[in-house]
């Protein structure tokens, strides 16, 4: 306590001194926590045998190249192109269904009245807690017996039912800070309840919309177990599952492997970056009671 006191008259606890050390670790972990990915990026862009013999720390010498990446999108056997065709024809419906799905639900456990809301939301959560290996089995047989086994729709109701539950839960906490006198008002001038969701309360709502959408895309993109299960045609085979066929039977090429994991994690990378402004107010709004 005394040593505390002493800090605190000498003003070092909150002064630029603290700034720097916080800054300096801060820094420190930032360099830890990008090495990994310079490292693969700097493997994609040079043959296999620079990398093998030299390390991709080297760099001398150092060959430019994009046959990586070219291999890797066009592999004769399993192409990153499908794969992230495939990718997109899964992840944008997975998306889109279960925000429209869990926003109207959300926005009735905020806003309206029921006899067994409380109970209906601790469902809500225990689902949010279920893990995937536990569900798998019921589901695969489900899928099976509907005739939706190793097809695009069975993996996107799968993605959609599993997203529902923390995208409301996420979407219900939003809707619960804005202001109900803007819906009250709104129904004064005559409008129904959908009216009210429709035109008022999804145009507040947009940033917490999209960064519940950003998140499940995300999450639906960089799958691999539910694809894994679900999907055996290779046509079908989303880019997780292509990425590491590619590694080849006798060697690994961590060229063509870094390559095309840079390439799978393009999307999401370029979906955070064009929504990054929608996203931050997003947790903001979510986080802080206006």
């Amino acid at each position: 306590m005394k040593k505390l006191y002493r800090f605190r008259r000498t003003g070092l606890i909150g002064s630029p001194f603290k700034i720097l050390i916080l800054n300096i670790i801060a820094w420190i972990i930032g360099i830890l926590w990008i090495t990994p990915f310079i490292g693969i990026f700097m493997t994609s862009i040079r043959p296999f045998r620079e990398v093998v013999l030299y390390g991709w720390w080297s760099l001398s010498p150092f060959t430019f190249t994009l046959k990586n990446y070219i291999d890797a999108l066009f592999n004769p056997m399993f192409s990153l192109g499908r794969g992230l065709l495939n990718s997109f024809i899964i992840a944008v419906p997975s998306t889109l269904i279960p925000i429209t799905i869990a926003a109207l639900t959300a926005y009735g456990f905020a806003r309206f009245s029921l006899p067994i809301k409380k109970y209906l939301f601790a469902t809500i959560l225990f689902l949010m807690a279920v893990p995937q290996q536990m569900t798998i089995i019921p589901i695969f047989f489900l899928l099976k017996d509907m005739h939706l086994l190793n097809t695009y729709l069975g993996l996107i109701l799968v993605h959609s039912s599993w997203g529902i539950p923390w995208i409301t839960f996420f979407l219900r906490n939003y809707f619960s800070l804005l202001p109900a006198e803007l819906e009250e008002a709104a129904r004064v001038d005559g409008a129904s309840d959908f009216q009210v969701f429709r035109m008022v309360v999804l145009p507040l709502a947009i940033p917490g919309l999209i960064s519940a959408a950003v998140l499940q895309f995300a999450w639906v993109w960089n799958d691999f177990f539910f694809a894994l299960m679900l999907i055996f045609d290779p046509n079908k085979m989303v880019v997780t599952q292509m990425l590491p066929r590619l590694k080849g039977q006798y060697q690994v090429d961590w060229g063509l492997l870094s390559s095309g994991s840079i390439i799978a994690m393009l999307a999401p990378l370029l979906i955070y970056a064009f929504f990054n402004k929608y996203y931050m107010r997003g947790f903001r709004g979510w986080a802080m009671k206006r």
